[in-house]
Parts: structure tokens; C-alpha cells; sequence
């Protein structure tokens, strides 16, 4: 009966990872990354609250 068995057949399943425990390198490069980020999102709320940060002046048409 392989009439029925076309087409892709489902991959098995991975093993679930195992959490690796963290030493205090990682902790603390974590820890800066969060830091960095929450700096990164105080930068971009301030500067979005302004204008153009540099206007070009008058623009010119390219007719003469």
C-alpha cells in the first residue's frame, strides 16, 4: 500500500537542548548587553522627538 505514502515525511524531532549553566563571564556580558540596550532605546526616544538632524538648505529643482 505506498499509493499513500507521497509527498515529504515529517523530520523527527531534535532533542531538546540542555540549559547550559552560566559562569559569571556570561552573567556579566549579558548584563551589559541589557545595559547597552535600554542606552541604545534612551537614544533613540530622544532623538526622535526633534527634527531633521541636518536640513540640506534650499532645495533646488533640476530645471534651469
Amino acid at each position: 500500500m505506498s499509493g499513500r505514502d507521497g509527498g515529504k515525511k515529517k523530520p523527527l524531532k531534535a532533542p531538546k537542548k540542555q540549559s547550559k549553566e552560566m559562569d559569571e563571564d556570561d552573567v556579566a556580558y549579558k548584563q551589559k548587553q541589557k545595559d547597552e540596550q535600554k542606552a541604545m532605546e534612551a537614544m533613540k526616544a530622544k532623538a526622535s522627538g526633534k527634527g531633521p538632524l541636518a536640513s540640506g538648505g534650499i532645495k533646488k529643482s533640476g530645471k534651469k
